[in-house]
């Protein structure tokens, strides 16, 4: 049996933020904006092991995904995580789930019935 999911407008979205969450750098960087709450993005490059420009490439990334909001103050940058962003891979991963644990339910079920023969 195979799983079909049909292709919506959600599609394009799930695919930028799995592009966008790949690059383990870009990740620890969300991960560093989810802690703080809200961080500079003069903290981050402080923080970072990569250069200005790069980390400026990140945030642009991740703001392009959705996954992040950018609020000025002056001359400074603020980032948070916009709730929202990974909606369409939590929704993903839940039709996923559903879809695996229904195969370990019957897995189980198959299991059983050859023990007992």
């Amino acid at each position: 049996m195979y799983l079909y999911i049909e292709m919506t407008a959600a599609a394009p979205k799930l695919d930028l933020v799995m592009k966008t969450l790949a690059d383990p750098t870009r990740r620890a960087m969300y991960q560093r904006i989810v802690n703080a709450g809200e961080v500079t993005a003069t903290s981050l490059v402080k923080g970072a092991r990569v250069s200005q420009p790069a980390v400026s490439q990140h945030l642009r990334a991740l703001r392009g995904a959705g996954l992040v909001n950018e609020r000025r103050e002056g001359r400074n940058v603020h980032y948070s995580v916009a709730p929202k962003g990974l909606a369409p891979l939590v929704d993903w991963l839940g039709h996923y789930g559903q879809f695996w644990r229904d195969r370990f339910t019957d897995l189980e079920k198959l299991l059983g019935e050859l023990s007992d023969e």
